[in-house]
């Protein structure tokens, strides 16, 4: 393919004829972390003198966030002394774990692990924060590709002094790129931090909302109580396949998992398990949108734990450990049945009548579950709830589809500025 006029082809890609290539070994010297050993030892870890960077903790960074600015830990003063200081300003990359390839800039001054390689006698010429958005749309490639070893792949210093970038010929445009990414980073970022908020406003709504400490304005009054029994059309169990039949592949049905449902979050539909055909075609016991699953047994921490069916993807059985209910549509919506069950008081009464020596295998009967004692409020605040907590819902739903556009736009700028097909100054 012919490159474009004012370009050329380099082991980088096509670049501007004015952009050079190096190696970050002419850029700056690689140096990689140090760790104190033994490691664990207490006279050099869970100190307070300086501020202790591993690779682990960079997993917890997002990757909009640039700027390392805090650690979870700190070394010993005599554990400085065995590992490596580096100050604020510190172009670093991770050279192993989950993180290898990802690159970030210090805002404090460190200690690093070995795990973590920093860019020593950074070039002048060259800006840090350009340097650390190229790096970081290459890290897929320095995995599969620079990387060495099988199991557990690394970078070492010689490796990371080999690579090469494309580099604008001023620093003047070097910044002028970094800026407009990093701006693209700070929108993401403040979507990212907005929707955290959201979802913690929503999380207390609900635990306030389904409980009864808060109302909604015109409903007052107690709630009812009543049993489980007493809001429902049916309650069902489903079958216990064996374990190979669960693991058979490509059948039209499907079995929950208990271990994939909190009330709070209803079930993760990635967990179930195929059922072979002779399981198929039993609509009794087949889950519904709207449904609330109990689990009847296993471990005791699992046991009692309801879910709210809000949509079901495929079709699907409930399993021989689990309780199906169908709410009567005038008596109870599923999401209110779901946290009624997982109130403190019905879960005391579900736990005080379970059977089963081991705390690892325990169980009730369908009965206990039916006649479970709950509180729910009038149908009609129900619905305001619920119409309540889907307006949050909403809101979040628009937020991530910004958030998806917004991390659209900046892989679009990077290809884009990067690459120099287009130029935020003319040269």
């Amino acid at each position: 393919m012919a490159v474009k006029k004012g370009y050329k082809q380099t082991e980088v890609g096509v670049i501007p004829e004015d952009w050079g290539v190096r190696p970050i070994r002419e850029i700056s010297n690689p140096v990689r972390g140090g760790s104190p050993r033994p490691a664990g030892d207490p006279r050099f870890f869970d100190g307070n003198f300086i501020p202790w960077l591993t690779v682990a903790a960079l997993t917890n960074i997002p990757s909009s966030q640039l700027k390392v600015s805090h650690t979870d830990s700190s070394l010993t003063e005599e554990g400085s002394l065995r590992s490596r200081i580096l100050y604020p300003g510190t172009l670093i990359l991770a050279n192993s774990g989950a993180t290898l390839g990802v690159a970030k800039i210090l805002g404090i001054k460190c200690c690093a692990n070995d795990g973590i390689a920093a860019l020593l006698n950074f070039n002048a010429t060259v800006s840090t924060t350009y340097l650390v958005h190229y790096i970081n749309t290459r890290t897929q490639y320095l995995r599969d590709v620079v990387a060495t070893g099988n199991g557990q792949p690394n970078l070492n210093t010689d490796l990371i002094g080999n690579f090469k970038v494309p580099l604008p010929p001023t620093l003047t445009e070097q910044e002028a790129i970094a800026g407009a990414l990093s701006d693209a980073d700070a929108w993401i970022e403040s979507l990212e931090q907005l929707i955290a908020k959201k979802r913690q406003i929503k999380q207390g709504a609900m635990q306030e909302l389904l409980t009864g400490k808060r109302r909604l304005s015109g409903f007052s009054g107690e709630w009812e109580k009543c049993s489980v029994g007493d809001v429902i059309e049916k309650a069902f169990c489903g079958p216990s396949p064996t374990c190979e039949e669960r693991n058979i592949h490509g059948e039209e049905w499907g079995v929950l998992k208990t271990t994939a449902m909190t009330w709070e979050h209803g079930w993760d539909w990635t967990k179930h398990k195929r059922l072979p055909e002779h399981y198929w075609n039993q609509p009794e016991i087949e889950v519904h949108t709207g449904d609330v699953v109990v689990t009847k047994a296993g471990p005791r921490h699992r046991v009692g734990v309801a879910a709210f069916v809000n949509y079901v993807p495929d079709r699907i059985l409930v399993s021989g450990k689990m309780i199906g209910l169908r709410p009567n549509a005038k008596r109870a919506l599923g999401f209110m049945l779901a946290a009624a069950i997982s109130a403190p008081s019905s879960q005391k009464f579900l736990d005080q009548r379970t059977t089963g020596m081991a705390e690892s295998q325990v169980n009730f009967e369908n009965g206990v579950l039916i006649g479970t004692p709950i509180c729910l409020p009038s149908i009609s605040e129900q619905h305001a709830i619920g119409s309540t907590l889907s307006d949050m819902d909403a809101e979040i739903d628009s937020l991530e589809s910004k958030l998806a556009k917004a991390r659209e736009i900046k892989q679009g700028m990077m290809q884009e500025l990067l690459t120099g097909r287009i130029r935020l100054i003319e040269n």
